[in-house]
Protein backbone atom coordinates (compact mmCIF):
# COMPACT_ATOMS: atom_id res chain seq x y z
CA UNK A 1 0.00 0.00 0.00
CA UNK A 2 1.69 3.35 -1.11
CA UNK A 3 1.35 6.06 1.43
CA UNK A 4 2.40 9.51 0.09
CA UNK A 5 0.27 12.24 -1.28
CA UNK A 6 -2.52 9.49 -1.89
CA UNK A 7 -4.86 7.81 0.62
CA UNK A 8 -4.48 3.73 0.80
CA UNK A 9 -6.18 1.04 2.87
CA UNK A 10 -5.55 -2.08 4.34
CA UNK A 11 -7.54 -4.82 6.18
CA UNK A 12 -7.13 -5.38 9.79
CA UNK A 13 -9.05 -7.43 12.41
CA UNK A 14 -11.75 -7.13 9.53
CA UNK A 15 -11.73 -3.20 10.12
CA UNK A 16 -10.36 -0.61 7.34
CA UNK A 17 -6.71 0.43 8.03
CA UNK A 18 -7.11 3.86 6.43
CA UNK A 19 -3.73 6.04 5.49
CA UNK A 20 -3.64 9.21 4.21
CA UNK A 21 -0.05 11.21 4.13
CA UNK A 22 0.75 15.14 3.77
CA UNK A 23 4.70 15.67 2.86
CA UNK A 24 6.56 18.76 4.96
CA UNK A 25 10.00 19.89 4.94
CA UNK A 26 12.88 18.01 4.07
CA UNK A 27 16.95 18.07 5.13
CA UNK A 28 19.19 18.30 1.95
CA UNK A 29 21.67 16.88 3.41
CA UNK A 30 23.91 13.28 1.72
CA UNK A 31 24.62 10.07 2.91
CA UNK A 32 28.66 9.64 3.20
CA UNK A 33 29.22 5.96 2.39
CA UNK A 34 27.01 3.40 5.19
CA UNK A 35 27.07 6.44 7.25
CA UNK A 36 23.01 7.13 7.77
CA UNK A 37 21.98 11.06 7.88
CA UNK A 38 19.70 11.40 10.42
CA UNK A 39 18.73 14.64 8.85
CA UNK A 40 17.82 13.46 5.30
CA UNK A 41 14.32 12.97 5.98
CA UNK A 42 10.53 13.93 4.93
CA UNK A 43 8.29 15.04 7.66
CA UNK A 44 4.55 12.62 6.70
CA UNK A 45 1.52 12.50 8.16
CA UNK A 46 -1.11 9.46 8.29
CA UNK A 47 -4.38 8.65 9.90
CA UNK A 48 -4.22 4.55 10.78
CA UNK A 49 -7.32 2.66 11.93
CA UNK A 50 -6.36 0.25 14.69
CA UNK A 51 -7.99 -2.91 15.42
CA UNK A 52 -10.23 -1.90 18.12
CA UNK A 53 -11.61 1.14 15.20
CA UNK A 54 -9.65 3.65 16.84
CA UNK A 55 -8.01 6.20 14.26
CA UNK A 56 -4.49 7.59 15.51
CA UNK A 57 -3.33 10.66 13.54
CA UNK A 58 0.45 9.88 13.32
CA UNK A 59 3.06 12.12 12.23
CA UNK A 60 6.05 10.57 11.04
CA UNK A 61 10.16 11.19 9.58
CA UNK A 62 10.73 9.33 6.01
CA UNK A 63 14.05 8.66 4.92
CA UNK A 64 13.24 7.48 1.14
CA UNK A 65 15.48 4.70 -0.48
CA UNK A 66 19.32 4.27 0.82
CA UNK A 67 21.29 1.56 -0.54
CA UNK A 68 22.55 -0.68 1.96
CA UNK A 69 25.89 -1.57 0.62
CA UNK A 70 29.05 0.10 -0.12
CA UNK A 71 29.72 -2.45 -3.36
CA UNK A 72 25.71 -2.73 -4.47
CA UNK A 73 25.05 -5.42 -7.41
CA UNK A 74 21.89 -3.62 -8.17
CA UNK A 75 20.54 -0.79 -5.51
CA UNK A 76 17.25 -0.74 -7.04
CA UNK A 77 17.08 -3.54 -4.72
CA UNK A 78 20.01 -3.22 -2.32
CA UNK A 79 18.49 -0.01 -0.44
CA UNK A 80 15.80 0.32 2.64
CA UNK A 81 13.20 3.18 3.93
CA UNK A 82 12.80 4.25 7.49
CA UNK A 83 9.96 5.59 9.00
CA UNK A 84 10.27 6.72 12.69
CA UNK A 85 7.09 8.09 14.32
CA UNK A 86 7.52 12.09 16.21
CA UNK A 87 4.05 12.49 17.42
CA UNK A 88 0.96 9.78 17.57
CA UNK A 89 -2.46 11.72 18.35
CA UNK A 90 -1.30 15.23 19.27
CA UNK A 91 1.54 13.69 21.49
CA UNK A 92 5.70 13.83 20.55
CA UNK A 93 7.03 10.89 20.88
CA UNK A 94 10.74 10.02 21.02
CA UNK A 95 11.18 6.89 19.06
CA UNK A 96 14.92 6.21 20.02
CA UNK A 97 14.76 3.61 21.67
CA UNK A 98 12.05 1.68 20.60
CA UNK A 99 11.82 -1.50 18.73
CA UNK A 100 13.07 -1.44 15.30
CA UNK A 101 10.10 -3.83 13.11
CA UNK A 102 12.26 -4.62 9.92
CA UNK A 103 9.54 -5.66 7.07
CA UNK A 104 10.05 -7.19 3.82
CA UNK A 105 8.23 -7.95 1.43
CA UNK A 106 9.43 -10.48 -0.60
CA UNK A 107 7.02 -13.13 -2.21
CA UNK A 108 8.02 -15.67 -4.34
CA UNK A 109 11.45 -15.66 -3.76
CA UNK A 110 11.37 -13.01 -6.56
CA UNK A 111 12.84 -9.30 -6.20
CA UNK A 112 11.76 -6.66 -3.71
CA UNK A 113 12.43 -2.94 -4.51
CA UNK A 114 11.86 -0.18 -2.53
CA UNK A 115 13.24 2.56 -4.61
CA UNK A 116 9.97 4.24 -5.40
CA UNK A 117 8.75 4.02 -1.77
CA UNK A 118 7.40 7.51 -0.86
CA UNK A 119 6.02 6.46 2.99
CA UNK A 120 5.50 3.30 5.32
CA UNK A 121 4.24 0.27 3.79
CA UNK A 122 5.24 1.09 0.24
CA UNK A 123 7.93 -1.63 -0.08
CA UNK A 124 6.94 -3.59 -3.15
CA UNK A 125 7.74 -6.84 -5.13
CA UNK A 126 9.08 -6.04 -8.87
CA UNK A 127 8.44 -8.69 -11.36
CA UNK A 128 5.59 -10.69 -10.10
CA UNK A 129 4.94 -12.37 -6.95
CA UNK A 130 3.08 -14.95 -5.11
CA UNK A 131 3.95 -18.65 -3.98
CA UNK A 132 6.87 -19.66 -6.19
CA UNK A 133 5.61 -21.70 -8.60
CA UNK A 134 5.42 -21.87 -12.67
CA UNK A 135 7.72 -20.89 -14.91
CA UNK A 136 10.19 -18.08 -13.94
CA UNK A 137 9.63 -14.72 -15.47
CA UNK A 138 11.95 -11.60 -16.80
CA UNK A 139 13.87 -8.82 -14.56
CA UNK A 140 11.64 -7.12 -12.32
CA UNK A 141 11.07 -3.63 -12.55
CA UNK A 142 10.59 -1.83 -9.07
CA UNK A 143 7.29 -1.61 -7.40
CA UNK A 144 5.47 1.72 -5.31
CA UNK A 145 3.33 -0.15 -3.91
CA UNK A 146 3.36 -3.51 -1.54
CA UNK A 147 2.00 -6.40 -2.37
CA UNK A 148 -1.91 -6.47 -2.32
CA UNK A 149 -4.36 -7.59 0.32
CA UNK A 150 -7.37 -9.99 0.05
CA UNK A 151 -9.61 -11.89 2.25
CA UNK A 152 -9.32 -9.65 5.14
CA UNK A 153 -5.60 -9.67 6.18
CA UNK A 154 -4.80 -12.33 3.72
CA UNK A 155 -1.60 -11.44 1.31
CA UNK A 156 -1.95 -13.50 -1.80
CA UNK A 157 0.96 -12.66 -3.25
CA UNK A 158 3.30 -12.93 0.24
CA UNK A 159 5.65 -10.67 1.72
CA UNK A 160 4.62 -8.71 5.05
CA UNK A 161 1.20 -7.07 4.74
CA UNK A 162 1.18 -3.50 5.26
CA UNK A 163 -1.13 -3.95 8.48
CA UNK A 164 2.24 -5.04 10.22
CA UNK A 165 3.80 -1.82 9.70
CA UNK A 166 0.88 0.61 9.90
CA UNK A 167 0.39 -0.37 13.28
CA UNK A 168 4.15 -0.74 14.28
CA UNK A 169 4.56 3.15 13.41
CA UNK A 170 1.07 3.83 15.23
CA UNK A 171 2.52 1.95 18.29
CA UNK A 172 5.75 4.41 18.53
CA UNK A 173 7.71 2.02 17.14
CA UNK A 174 10.39 1.96 14.14
CA UNK A 175 9.66 0.47 10.61
CA UNK A 176 12.57 -0.18 8.48
CA UNK A 177 11.80 -2.10 5.04
CA UNK A 178 14.55 -3.53 2.80
CA UNK A 179 14.47 -4.13 -0.74
CA UNK A 180 15.95 -7.97 -1.78
CA UNK A 181 17.31 -8.95 -5.27
CA UNK A 182 15.63 -12.05 -6.24
CA UNK A 183 15.71 -15.15 -8.57
CA UNK A 184 14.67 -13.28 -11.87
CA UNK A 185 16.91 -10.70 -12.01
CA UNK A 186 19.38 -11.30 -15.25
CA UNK A 187 21.60 -8.67 -16.58
CA UNK A 188 22.40 -8.00 -20.16
CA UNK A 189 24.55 -11.14 -20.16
CA UNK A 190 22.31 -13.46 -19.39
CA UNK A 191 23.34 -13.91 -15.97
CA UNK A 192 20.86 -14.36 -13.00
CA UNK A 193 22.37 -11.68 -10.14
CA UNK A 194 19.37 -12.48 -7.85
CA UNK A 195 19.57 -16.44 -6.92
CA UNK A 196 20.20 -18.00 -3.60
CA UNK A 197 21.89 -16.86 -1.85
CA UNK A 198 21.13 -13.72 -2.48
CA UNK A 199 17.86 -12.16 -0.90
CA UNK A 200 19.24 -13.48 2.60
CA UNK A 201 22.44 -11.83 2.11
CA UNK A 202 20.76 -8.68 1.12
CA UNK A 203 18.46 -8.99 4.52
CA UNK A 204 21.93 -9.48 6.52
CA UNK A 205 23.26 -6.56 4.78
CA UNK A 206 20.06 -4.01 5.73
CA UNK A 207 19.95 -5.43 9.32
CA UNK A 208 24.63 -4.40 9.30
CA UNK A 209 24.18 -1.06 7.87
CA UNK A 210 21.12 -0.76 10.84
CA UNK A 211 23.58 -1.61 13.51
CA UNK A 212 26.40 0.16 12.13
CA UNK A 213 24.59 2.85 12.27
CA UNK A 214 23.58 2.71 16.15
CA UNK A 215 23.09 5.99 17.30
CA UNK A 216 22.37 8.00 14.13
CA UNK A 217 19.28 5.45 13.03
CA UNK A 218 16.39 6.16 14.86
CA UNK A 219 14.93 2.83 16.87
CA UNK A 220 16.69 0.08 19.23
CA UNK A 221 19.33 -1.81 17.27
CA UNK A 222 19.51 -4.14 19.71
CA UNK A 223 15.78 -5.14 19.02
CA UNK A 224 15.03 -5.34 15.78
CA UNK A 225 12.19 -7.71 14.74
CA UNK A 226 11.90 -9.36 11.34
CA UNK A 227 8.85 -9.76 9.48
CA UNK A 228 7.81 -11.37 6.18
CA UNK A 229 5.23 -14.05 4.71
CA UNK A 230 5.58 -16.91 2.49
CA UNK A 231 9.76 -16.81 0.98
CA UNK A 232 9.47 -13.13 2.98
CA UNK A 233 8.54 -15.53 5.90
CA UNK A 234 11.49 -18.28 5.34
CA UNK A 235 13.86 -15.40 4.87
CA UNK A 236 12.64 -13.91 8.10
CA UNK A 237 13.25 -17.50 9.59
CA UNK A 238 16.36 -17.59 7.68
CA UNK A 239 17.73 -14.53 9.03
CA UNK A 240 16.63 -15.19 12.81
CA UNK A 241 18.35 -18.34 12.63
CA UNK A 242 21.50 -17.23 10.98
CA UNK A 243 22.51 -14.31 12.97
CA UNK A 244 26.24 -13.79 12.61
CA UNK A 245 26.62 -17.41 11.03
CA UNK A 246 30.50 -16.45 9.22
CA UNK A 247 29.23 -19.04 6.57
CA UNK A 248 28.06 -15.74 5.16
CA UNK A 249 30.97 -13.36 6.04
CA UNK A 250 32.10 -13.55 2.19
CA UNK A 251 29.02 -13.26 0.48
CA UNK A 252 28.47 -9.73 2.43
CA UNK A 253 32.66 -8.80 1.88
CA UNK A 254 31.63 -8.91 -1.46
CA UNK A 255 28.63 -6.61 -1.65
CA UNK A 256 30.59 -4.37 0.74
CA UNK A 257 28.25 -4.74 3.76
CA UNK A 258 28.86 -2.84 7.06
CA UNK A 259 31.35 -4.25 9.31
CA UNK A 260 28.49 -5.15 12.52
CA UNK A 261 26.55 -7.75 13.57
CA UNK A 262 23.68 -9.50 11.40
CA UNK A 263 21.82 -10.58 14.52
CA UNK A 264 18.26 -9.43 14.64
CA UNK A 265 16.08 -10.06 18.20
CA UNK A 266 12.83 -11.88 16.85
CA UNK A 267 11.55 -13.42 14.52
CA UNK A 268 7.77 -12.72 12.87
CA UNK A 269 6.98 -15.61 9.72
CA UNK A 270 4.03 -15.86 8.44
CA UNK A 271 3.50 -19.72 6.37
CA UNK A 272 7.33 -19.68 5.65
CA UNK A 273 8.03 -21.86 2.54
CA UNK A 274 11.49 -22.86 3.85
CA UNK A 275 13.46 -25.92 4.16
CA UNK A 276 13.23 -26.71 0.44
CA UNK A 277 15.69 -30.22 0.52
CA UNK A 278 13.22 -31.54 2.51
CA UNK A 279 9.47 -29.76 1.00
CA UNK A 280 8.78 -32.16 -1.83
CA UNK A 281 8.52 -35.19 1.00
CA UNK A 282 6.91 -33.21 3.78
CA UNK A 283 4.36 -31.66 1.10
CA UNK A 284 3.22 -35.51 -0.12
CA UNK A 285 3.31 -36.41 3.66
CA UNK A 286 0.65 -34.09 3.87
CA UNK A 287 -1.23 -33.39 1.12
CA UNK A 288 -0.55 -37.07 -0.71
CA UNK A 289 -4.13 -38.17 -0.29
CA UNK A 290 -5.74 -34.94 -1.50
CA UNK A 291 -6.20 -34.52 -5.78
CA UNK A 292 -5.29 -31.50 -7.51
CA UNK A 293 -8.02 -28.85 -8.26
CA UNK A 294 -8.82 -30.46 -11.27
CA UNK A 295 -9.64 -33.58 -9.47
CA UNK A 296 -6.83 -35.56 -10.62
CA UNK A 297 -4.33 -37.44 -8.28
CA UNK A 298 -0.55 -36.85 -8.66
CA UNK A 299 1.57 -40.42 -9.76
CA UNK A 300 1.23 -42.79 -6.64
CA UNK A 301 4.53 -43.91 -7.02
CA UNK A 302 6.67 -40.22 -6.88
CA UNK A 303 3.89 -39.53 -3.59
CA UNK A 304 5.16 -42.30 -2.13
CA UNK A 305 8.61 -42.11 -2.54
CA UNK A 306 8.61 -38.91 -1.57
CA UNK A 307 6.88 -39.64 1.80
CA UNK A 308 9.16 -42.27 2.63
CA UNK A 309 11.69 -40.01 2.43
CA UNK A 310 10.22 -37.11 5.02
CA UNK A 311 9.73 -40.16 7.18
CA UNK A 312 13.80 -40.74 7.14
CA UNK A 313 14.51 -36.80 7.26
CA UNK A 314 11.94 -36.30 9.99
CA UNK A 315 13.08 -39.26 12.36
CA UNK A 316 16.75 -37.92 11.56
CA UNK A 317 16.07 -34.34 13.03
CA UNK A 318 15.08 -36.14 16.58
CA UNK A 319 12.73 -33.33 17.68
CA UNK A 320 9.77 -33.14 20.53
CA UNK A 321 6.58 -31.50 20.27
CA UNK A 322 5.57 -28.84 22.16
CA UNK A 323 3.97 -29.32 25.32
CA UNK A 324 5.35 -32.67 26.01
CA UNK A 325 4.08 -34.39 23.27
CA UNK A 326 7.48 -35.91 23.01
CA UNK A 327 9.44 -37.32 19.87
CA UNK A 328 7.97 -36.36 16.09
CA UNK A 329 8.11 -39.25 13.67
CA UNK A 330 5.95 -39.10 10.68
CA UNK A 331 4.13 -42.22 12.23
CA UNK A 332 2.54 -39.33 15.38
CA UNK A 333 3.01 -36.29 13.39
CA UNK A 334 -1.12 -35.97 12.32
CA UNK A 335 -1.76 -36.45 15.90
CA UNK A 336 0.73 -34.02 16.76
CA UNK A 337 -0.88 -31.42 14.34
CA UNK A 338 -4.36 -32.01 15.10
CA UNK A 339 -4.04 -31.50 19.14
CA UNK A 340 -1.28 -28.79 19.02
CA UNK A 341 -2.92 -27.05 16.45
CA UNK A 342 -5.87 -27.49 14.55
CA UNK A 343 -8.24 -28.38 17.07
CA UNK A 344 -7.24 -25.42 19.22
CA UNK A 345 -7.64 -23.92 16.00
CA UNK A 346 -10.86 -24.37 15.21
CA UNK A 347 -11.93 -24.08 18.85
CA UNK A 348 -10.52 -20.32 18.63
CA UNK A 349 -12.65 -19.82 15.42
CA UNK A 350 -16.03 -21.59 17.04
CA UNK A 351 -15.86 -20.06 20.15
CA UNK A 352 -15.68 -16.73 18.48
CA UNK A 353 -18.72 -17.02 16.38
CA UNK A 354 -22.12 -15.96 18.01
CA UNK A 355 -24.32 -18.80 18.51
CA UNK A 356 -26.13 -18.92 15.94
CA UNK A 357 -23.44 -18.77 13.34
CA UNK A 358 -21.49 -21.37 14.77
CA UNK A 359 -24.75 -23.82 14.73
CA UNK A 360 -24.54 -23.26 11.27
CA UNK A 361 -21.18 -23.69 10.62
CA UNK A 362 -21.07 -27.18 12.60
CA UNK A 363 -24.02 -28.18 10.44
CA UNK A 364 -21.91 -27.31 7.42
CA UNK A 365 -18.93 -29.32 8.59
CA UNK A 366 -20.35 -32.31 10.74
CA UNK A 367 -16.88 -33.56 11.07
CA UNK A 368 -16.68 -31.52 13.84
CA UNK A 369 -17.62 -32.41 17.34
CA UNK A 370 -18.05 -29.19 19.78
CA UNK A 371 -18.38 -30.72 23.18
CA UNK A 372 -18.17 -28.07 26.45
CA UNK A 373 -16.72 -25.89 23.51
CA UNK A 374 -13.88 -27.09 22.06
CA UNK A 375 -13.50 -28.54 18.74
CA UNK A 376 -12.66 -32.49 18.10
CA UNK A 377 -11.98 -34.47 14.86
CA UNK A 378 -9.97 -36.54 13.17
CA UNK A 379 -6.97 -35.90 10.57
CA UNK A 380 -8.46 -37.77 7.59
CA UNK A 381 -11.62 -35.46 8.16
CA UNK A 382 -9.73 -32.24 8.31
CA UNK A 383 -7.51 -33.43 4.89
CA UNK A 384 -11.24 -33.49 3.31
CA UNK A 385 -12.79 -30.69 4.33
CA UNK A 386 -8.88 -28.93 3.43
CA UNK A 387 -10.14 -30.49 -0.25
CA UNK A 388 -7.83 -29.39 -3.38
CA UNK A 389 -4.16 -29.87 -3.02
CA UNK A 390 -2.41 -26.84 -5.08
CA UNK A 391 0.84 -28.43 -6.06
CA UNK A 392 1.77 -31.31 -8.00
CA UNK A 393 4.68 -33.56 -7.29
CA UNK A 394 7.39 -33.19 -6.77
CA UNK A 395 5.84 -29.47 -5.36
CA UNK A 396 9.27 -27.93 -5.25
CA UNK A 397 11.74 -29.39 -7.17
CA UNK A 398 9.64 -30.28 -10.43
CA UNK A 399 10.84 -33.26 -12.54
CA UNK A 400 10.57 -30.77 -15.49
CA UNK A 401 12.32 -28.09 -13.67
CA UNK A 402 8.92 -26.01 -13.76
CA UNK A 403 8.97 -24.98 -10.31
CA UNK A 404 10.04 -21.33 -9.10
CA UNK A 405 12.38 -22.81 -6.27
CA UNK A 406 14.09 -24.38 -9.57
CA UNK A 407 14.68 -20.46 -10.78
CA UNK A 408 16.07 -20.33 -7.03
CA UNK A 409 18.73 -22.39 -7.84
CA UNK A 410 19.63 -21.09 -10.95
CA UNK A 411 23.02 -19.93 -11.72
CA UNK A 412 25.08 -17.99 -14.00
CA UNK A 413 22.82 -18.34 -17.32
CA UNK A 414 21.28 -21.33 -16.11
CA UNK A 415 17.76 -20.12 -15.16
CA UNK A 416 16.76 -23.47 -13.54
CA UNK A 417 18.65 -26.18 -11.35
CA UNK A 418 17.78 -29.53 -9.64
CA UNK A 419 18.53 -29.55 -5.81
CA UNK A 420 17.32 -32.68 -4.48
CA UNK A 421 19.18 -35.91 -6.04
CA UNK A 422 15.51 -37.32 -6.18
CA UNK A 423 14.51 -35.11 -8.47
CA UNK A 424 18.13 -35.12 -10.77
CA UNK A 425 17.63 -38.25 -10.78
CA UNK A 426 14.17 -38.41 -11.94
CA UNK A 427 14.82 -35.40 -14.67
CA UNK A 428 12.39 -35.03 -17.54
CA UNK A 429 13.97 -32.21 -19.15
CA UNK A 430 16.72 -34.64 -21.14
CA UNK A 431 19.85 -32.87 -18.89
CA UNK A 432 23.26 -34.38 -19.42
CA UNK A 433 23.85 -35.43 -15.39
CA UNK A 434 21.14 -37.16 -13.31
CA UNK A 435 23.18 -35.20 -9.84
CA UNK A 436 22.76 -31.82 -8.48
CA UNK A 437 25.27 -29.67 -9.26
CA UNK A 438 28.46 -29.15 -6.72
CA UNK A 439 27.74 -26.33 -5.30
CA UNK A 440 24.03 -26.95 -4.35
CA UNK A 441 24.67 -28.08 -0.72
CA UNK A 442 26.17 -25.00 0.91
CA UNK A 443 23.67 -23.14 -1.34
CA UNK A 444 21.22 -25.17 0.34
CA UNK A 445 23.10 -24.72 4.20
CA UNK A 446 22.69 -20.36 3.28
CA UNK A 447 18.90 -20.90 2.35
CA UNK A 448 17.43 -23.26 5.48
CA UNK A 449 17.06 -21.90 8.92
CA UNK A 450 17.01 -25.67 10.00
CA UNK A 451 20.72 -26.01 9.47
CA UNK A 452 21.36 -23.58 11.83
CA UNK A 453 19.01 -24.70 14.35
CA UNK A 454 19.33 -28.69 14.02
CA UNK A 455 22.42 -28.97 12.01
CA UNK A 456 25.11 -26.37 13.35
CA UNK A 457 22.88 -24.89 16.24
CA UNK A 458 24.09 -21.08 16.17
CA UNK A 459 24.35 -19.14 19.54
CA UNK A 460 23.50 -15.77 18.35
CA UNK A 461 19.89 -17.08 16.85
CA UNK A 462 16.66 -15.21 17.89
CA UNK A 463 14.90 -16.26 20.92
CA UNK A 464 11.76 -15.08 20.16
CA UNK A 465 9.59 -16.80 17.34
CA UNK A 466 5.99 -15.99 15.95
CA UNK A 467 4.54 -17.95 13.21
CA UNK A 468 2.02 -17.98 12.08
CA UNK A 469 0.39 -20.58 9.25
CA UNK A 470 -3.63 -20.88 7.90
CA UNK A 471 -4.57 -24.18 8.46
CA UNK A 472 -6.00 -24.54 4.46
CA UNK A 473 -2.74 -23.55 2.81
CA UNK A 474 -1.70 -25.96 0.87
CA UNK A 475 1.54 -23.95 -1.07
CA UNK A 476 3.53 -26.11 1.86
CA UNK A 477 3.17 -28.43 4.78
CA UNK A 478 2.36 -27.78 7.95
CA UNK A 479 4.86 -29.45 9.23
CA UNK A 480 7.04 -26.92 7.90
CA UNK A 481 6.41 -24.33 10.53
CA UNK A 482 5.72 -26.84 13.19
CA UNK A 483 9.52 -28.65 12.37
CA UNK A 484 10.64 -24.90 12.48
CA UNK A 485 8.72 -24.18 16.05
CA UNK A 486 9.46 -27.55 17.54
CA UNK A 487 13.43 -26.80 16.58
CA UNK A 488 13.38 -23.32 18.13
CA UNK A 489 11.53 -24.51 21.16
CA UNK A 490 13.69 -27.24 21.95
CA UNK A 491 16.76 -24.60 22.00
CA UNK A 492 15.23 -23.06 24.58
CA UNK A 493 13.69 -20.44 22.44
CA UNK A 494 10.14 -18.46 23.34
CA UNK A 495 8.02 -19.57 20.15
CA UNK A 496 4.21 -17.99 19.54
CA UNK A 497 2.79 -20.53 16.81
CA UNK A 498 -0.56 -21.12 16.17
CA UNK A 499 -2.66 -21.23 12.86
CA UNK A 500 -5.33 -19.71 11.29
CA UNK A 501 -8.35 -22.04 11.14
CA UNK A 502 -10.46 -22.03 7.18
CA UNK A 503 -7.28 -19.76 6.38
CA UNK A 504 -5.24 -19.73 3.40
CA UNK A 505 -1.55 -19.23 1.98
CA UNK A 506 -0.49 -14.99 3.75
CA UNK A 507 -2.83 -14.82 5.88
CA UNK A 508 -2.50 -12.82 8.87
CA UNK A 509 -5.80 -12.39 11.00
CA UNK A 510 -4.11 -11.21 14.78
CA UNK A 511 -1.78 -8.18 13.48
CA UNK A 512 -2.66 -6.05 17.07
CA UNK A 513 -1.55 -9.17 18.63
CA UNK A 514 1.73 -9.34 16.93
CA UNK A 515 2.11 -5.41 17.54
CA UNK A 516 1.87 -6.45 21.51
CA UNK A 517 3.66 -9.32 21.09
CA UNK A 518 6.97 -7.07 20.23
CA UNK A 519 6.29 -4.54 23.45
CA UNK A 520 6.20 -7.61 25.45
CA UNK A 521 9.50 -9.14 24.00
CA UNK A 522 11.30 -6.13 23.62
CA UNK A 523 9.93 -4.85 27.56
CA UNK A 524 8.71 -1.79 25.54
CA UNK A 525 6.50 0.76 27.15
CA UNK A 526 6.44 3.53 25.06
CA UNK A 527 8.96 5.39 27.26
CA UNK A 528 9.85 7.10 25.05
CA UNK A 529 6.49 9.73 24.28
CA UNK A 530 7.32 13.04 25.52
CA UNK A 531 5.25 15.92 26.53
Amino acid sequence: MGIGATAGTAAVGGLALTAHASTGSTSTSTDDGLAFDPDAYTRLTTTVTDTDGTEHAVTYHFWKAITYVSKPVDATYQSLIVSAPVEIDGTAVDASNAPILLANSVGGYMPSSVADATGVGAGGMGGGGGAPTGSPTGSAAPSTSAASNANENTNATGGATSSNQLLALAAGYVVIEPGARGRTLKNSSGEYYGTAPAAIVDLKAAVRYIKANKGRIPGNVERIVSAGTSAGGALSSLLGASGDSPVYDRLLKEIGAADASDAIFAVGAWCPITDLEHADGAYEWNWGTNALGTGKQVDRTVSKELQSQFAEYQASLKLRGLNGFGALTARNYDAYLVKQYLEPSATTHLAALPDADRETYLAENTFITWTNGKATFTWADFLTHVGARKKTAPAFDAFDLSAGENNLFGAGTTETRHFTAYSAKNDSTGLTSNRVASDIPEKLHLMNPMYHLVEKVNGRRSKHWWIRLGTNDTDTSHVISANLAAAAKGLGDEVNHLYYWDQGHGANTDPGDFITWIAKITGYRKAGRTK
